[in-house]
């Protein structure tokens, strides 16, 4: 049997306004193999573009694997560490304050293959793949706004 390949999954969104037009960028770390992506929508919400980069970076993976996600979105981190995803799917996201269902739920998706742990790290700080997700969020921002 294979063995399940361990994996850092950075993320980070960006938008220039909020709403407005936004970025996101995620970085891929297997072994010594560093994998950068990212993309651009045109009217969208910070929150929007950090969900948008760790669906994206799911969507990148070809096989199950043990992913580290390491993100600056409280949001996200929060809604898998402290079990208001769980509770918001209890309710159907019937809460009335759930936002971005549609992603959420998309998230959820693409997640579940894989083996998830969440780690929330500072924000424009001295994580050096937190800082190129964010340059490669605003750089897919400026390419296309």
């Amino acid at each position: 049997m294979a063995e399940i390949k361990s994996i850092k999954l950075y993320t980070d969104g960006a938008c220039s306004g909020n709403p407005g037009p936004g970025g996101w960028g995620a970085v891929l770390i297997y072994g010594a193999h560093v994998k950068e992506i990212n993309g651009f929508v045109p009217d969208t919400t910070n929150n929007r573009m950090e969900m948008m980069a760790v669906i994206k970076g799911f969507q990148a993976l070809k096989e199950p694997c043990q992913v580290t996600v390491y993100s600056d979105s409280k949001l996200v981190v929060q809604a898998f560490n402290d079990a208001w995803l769980s509770n918001w799917l209890k309710n159907d996201f019937k809460q009335g304050k759930v936002k971005n269902i549609d992603l959420w739920k998309e998230m959820l998706d693409v997640i579940r293959p894989h083996t998830v742990k969440w780690v929330w790290v500072k924000g424009h700080a001295d994580n050096e793949y937190n800082n190129r997700c964010d340059e490669l969020a605003r750089q897919a921002i400026i390419d296309n706004a």
